[in-house]
């Protein structure tokens, strides 16, 4: 038995449990693109509908945890620094969903999981964090299996470029996100942050889709189906799940999501979407998550 297998064999039951939320939460945000594509509006409509119908389980939770919810924010700058995150994830999810209709559903969430390595680049432009030679190899990894991943340097200008590059976009933008979430933790419950990020991220959200795309209702019980699943299972449940398993679990195994998202959207868009996965395009997705997790290392 290896190592990694005893490990999980004397894991007390909770941490089992812990587990199996981490992957549950991990395959079902993995699965929130597939819902982007079959939505029967527009990628920012969508994009509203994921959060705002999110903060119907979110105020259930947080009304269930009652003051067990931590502090509460008592000055201007408390509610400006909670509303925050939400804008900056606004930002993210309308750069995210357009790009998942731009591009295909494997490059799409595979390019937004650079979110790890823009957060390192920002700490050390900004905050003056250092950087060490495992981080820029896994950068330099990542990169390359980037431009494996689009079939080589010659095929840098396919249509599709521009989706990718919309996608990278919402990675910087996601890490600007982890960013002020991560300055949030230490003074506010996760449940009231995300509460608080959600219902701004919603109301920033809400002027793109009524103003751009200007059709927000689903026209259909399928298409209200469609963006249920997305907020309730995707955001909601997924975010949940992960939240709790990480309280339980070693830091290190929040790799494991970032090595799910990409995997169970690309096998669901060949399922769902037809969208076959090419062998260059395997190898550029494996060298890129090996990238994220050695710059993550660094």
């Amino acid at each position: 038995m290896s190592q990694a297998a005893s490990t999980i064999a004397e894991t007390p039951s909770s941490n089992r449990f812990a587990l199996a939320a981490l992957i549950l939460g991990g395959a079902a945000i993995g699965g929130s693109p597939i819902f982007v594509r079959l939505s029967e509006v527009g990628p920012m409509a969508t994009a509203f509908w994921r959060v705002a119908l999110a903060l119907i389980p979110l105020f259930i939770f947080s009304l269930a945890k009652g003051k067990d919810a931590g502090p509460k924010p008592e000055k201007l700058s408390d509610y400006a620094l909670l509303i925050l995150p939400g804008v900056v994830l606004a930002m993210d999810l309308a750069a995210w969903h357009l790009s998942i209709t731009m591009t295909s559903v494997a490059n799409a969430t595979l390019l937004a999981n650079l979110a790890p390595v823009f957060v390192t680049v920002i700490g050390l432009l900004f905050f003056g964090a250092s950087v060490t030679r495992v981080f820029v190899l896994g950068l330099v990894l990542a990169l390359a299996g980037v431009v494996v991943l689009k079939g080589g340097p010659a095929a840098l200008g396919n249509g599709d470029l521009r989706g990718d590059g919309v996608a990278v976009i919402a990675a910087v933008f996601y890490a600007g996100y982890i960013l002020a979430i991560g300055k949030l933790r230490s003074r506010f419950d996760t449940v009231r942050i995300m509460l608080w990020s959600t219902a701004s991220a919603a109301v920033c959200i809400f002027p793109l889709g009524f103003f751009y795309e200007g059709h927000m209702l689903p026209p259909t019980a399928y298409g209200w189906l469609i963006v249920f699943g997305l907020a309730f299972v995707s955001h909601a449940g997924g975010q949940m799940a992960i939240a709790y398993a990480l309280a339980y679990l070693p830091a290190a195994f929040s790799s494991l999501t970032l090595l799910l998202q990409p995997v169970v959207a690309a096998i669901l868009a060949w399922v769902v979407l037809s969208e076959p996965i090419g062998p260059m395009q395997a190898i550029g997705g494996a060298v890129v998550l090996a990238g994220i997790l050695v710059a993550r290392r660094g």
